[in-house]
């Protein structure tokens, strides 16, 4: 694996800022038979491009929401995921992020997305670096995919 960010960068989620819970989530093979196990696979997802995601959904507030008023189907009105917090489960993506990852000349390239040095609330705010703490942002799902392109959107 090649990280590409700064070692000394440290992410953690904060409150309220549902950012990354406004867009679509790619959903890989595994995720779809996770995701079975917990919701209606067609009433949660949708295929964009040949590839599944999340439902994005219309919303009826004005907080964790984005510019058109929608967020993902699991994002709850407190701006909690229901997946997370109730079964104890979160799509590959949404554990990936705020990195970004692809796979250039048969290595894994790991890098902070640029959307997240622009959006993202949780970067630099903490103790927990996240070089120290790949293995809980990497599922071992990434590391078997051919395109584990991270960057992909709804």
């Amino acid at each position: 694996m090649i990280v590409e960010f700064d070692p000394d960068l440290t992410f953690e989620c904060v409150d309220d800022c549902t950012w990354c819970c406004q867009h679509g989530v790619l959903l890989y093979d595994q995720d779809l038979i996770e995701l079975a196990a917990h919701a209606n696979l067609s009433e949660t997802t949708t295929q964009f491009r040949g590839e599944p995601f999340v439902t994005r959904e219309e919303k009826d507030r004005d907080e964790h929401v984005a510019e058109d008023g929608h967020a993902c189907a699991f994002l709850r009105e407190d701006g909690l995921c229901s997946l997370h917090l109730e079964d104890d489960w979160k799509p590959t993506r949404c554990s990936v992020f705020p990195l970004g990852v692809w796979r250039e000349d048969g290595d894994l390239h790991v890098d902070i997305r640029d959307s997240a040095h622009d959006h993202c609330e949780g970067l630099n705010v903490s103790e927990r670096r996240v070089v120290e703490n790949l293995e809980s942002f990497l599922p071992e799902l990434l590391w078997e995919l051919e395109n584990p392109d991270s960057d992909r959107e709804l």
